[in-house]
C-alpha cells in the first residue's frame, strides 16, 4: 500500500552478523557465514512500515562501497529510497552471538561526517518529498559534521508544509527538535532525563516529567519507551503507563526501531493515540524475538497487539 511517510536516516548503516560457538580473547574462532541487511533508524522504520504493507520514501547518505551494498539491500527488499551521495563511506556495524550461551556483542562504528554540502543536499531532498507528506519520521543519531540544529529545521519545514514529524534521536539533536516542537517525540528514559533534568525517573516521574515536557515545549505527543516495561504515552489531556507483554528475549536489536515503525503504521491507517502506542509497543517486543538485526515479524507483533488491546 502506497502512504505519504518519509524516513530520514542521517547515519545510516550496513549491519553484518555472525554466530560463533564461543568468544576468547588471542582465539582464532570461526564464525558462520555472515548475514548483511540495511540498518539506522529511518531505514529500520521504512523497512519495519513495509512488513504492515505500507510504503515509505527512505532519505539518507550513502557513500562508498557500503553504500552501494546499503542501496542493493534495500532495492532487493522494495524499499523506495532516494540516497544523496557522501565523499565518505557508509559505515557498518558488526554483531557477534555466541551460540554456547546466546549473549550478543554488538559493535558499532562512529557514523562519518558529513559535509556542508552534503548536508545542504540531504535538506533539499527532504524539503522535496515533504510536499504533501502525512508524516516525516527522523531517526536515529547524528553524524559528525551535521549541525546539531538540523532536526529543529525540519521541524520549522514540516511545519511551514503542514505535515507530522516524528523524531527518535538522542543528544543536542533531541533538544534542539524539542524546543522547535515536534509533532511526536520517543525518548528512553535516558533521554527524557537529559531533556528533564531529573537523575532518577520510575513510573511516575516519567509521567511527570513528559507532562512538564508538553508544557514547556511544542511538542504534542510523547511516547517514553521503558524496554521490558513497555512504554509511557503523555499528552497535554491524558497519559497512560502500558506494560511490554512477557516474550522470551532472544535481542534488543532494532526494538526501538521496530516500535516507531509501528506507532507510525496506527497513526496512518487512523488509529487513536492508545492504540498506537500499543502496536509500537507490540512491534518493538516482536523484534526481541528474533535473533541477530532480524526486525520483527508481522504475525508475532499482530497477536501481542491484540493481546494488548484486551488490557
Amino acid at each position: 500500500m502506497k502512504s505519504n511517510i518519509v524516513t530520514l536516516t542521517l547515519s545510516p548503516a550496513i549491519d553484518k552478523s555472525t554466530t560463533v560457538d564461543f568468544i576468547l580473547p588471542e582465539h582464532k574462532m570461526r564464525c558462520a557465514v555472515p548475514k548483511y541487511e540495511a540498518g539506522g533508524g529511518g531505514i529500520n522504520v521504512s523497512r519495519g512500515l513495509k512488513r504492515l504493507g505500507l510504503h515509505a520514501k527512505t532519505v539518507f547518505p550513502a557513500g562508498g562501497m557500503p553504500g552501494q551494498l546499503l542501496q542493493e539491500l534495500l532495492e532487493k527488499e522494495g524499499i523506495e529510497q532516494y540516497s544523496v551521495p557522501t565523499k565518505n563511506w557508509t559505515r557498518e556495524n558488526f554483531i557477534v552471538v555466541s551460540t554456547t550461551n546466546n549473549q550478543q556483542y554488538r559493535f558499532g562504528m562512529p557514523g562519518n561526517e558529513i559535509y556542508e554540502d552534503e548536508e545542504k543536499l540531504i535538506y533539499q531532498k527532504i524539503e522535496e518529498l515533504a510536499s504533501g507528506a502525512e508524516y516525516i519520521v527522523a531517526s536515529g543519531s547524528l553524524p559528525p559534521g551535521i549541525h546539531k540544529d538540523f532536526l529543529a529545521r525540519i521541524a520549522r519545514l514540516t511545519k511551514r508544509l503542514g505535515s507530522r514529524l516524528v523524531v527518535d534521536t538522542s543528544g543536542e539533536a533531541l533538544k534542539h527538535a524539542a524546543d522547535e516542537g515536534i509533532f511526536l517525540l520517543k525518548p528512553n528514559l535516558a533521554e527524557l532525563s537529559m531533556l528533564s533534568g531529573i537523575s532518577e525517573l520510575d513510573d511516575e516521574s516519567v509521567i511527570d516529567a513528559a507532562k512538564k515536557l508538553i508544557s514547556d515545549k511544542p511538542c504534542e505527543v510523547i511516547v517514553v519507551s521503558m524496554g521490558p516495561n513497555g512504554a509511557c504515552l503523555v499528552t497535554k489531556d491524558f497519559s497512560e503507563l502500558v506494560p511490554a507483554p512477557t516474550v522470551k528475549k532472544k535481542s534488543t536489536v532494532g526494538a526501538g526501531d521496530s516500535m516507531v515503525a509501528g506507532m507510525v503504521y496506527a497513526l496512518s491507517t487512523g488509529k487513536n493515540l492508545r492504540e498506537t502506542v500499543r502496536m509500537g509497543i507490540a512491534c518493538g517486543t516482536a523484534a526481541t524475538m528474533n535473533h541477530g538485526t532480524e526486525l520483527f515479524n508481522k504475525d508475532d507483533a499482530l497477536k501481542l497487539y491484540d493481546g494488548l488491546l484486551k488490557r
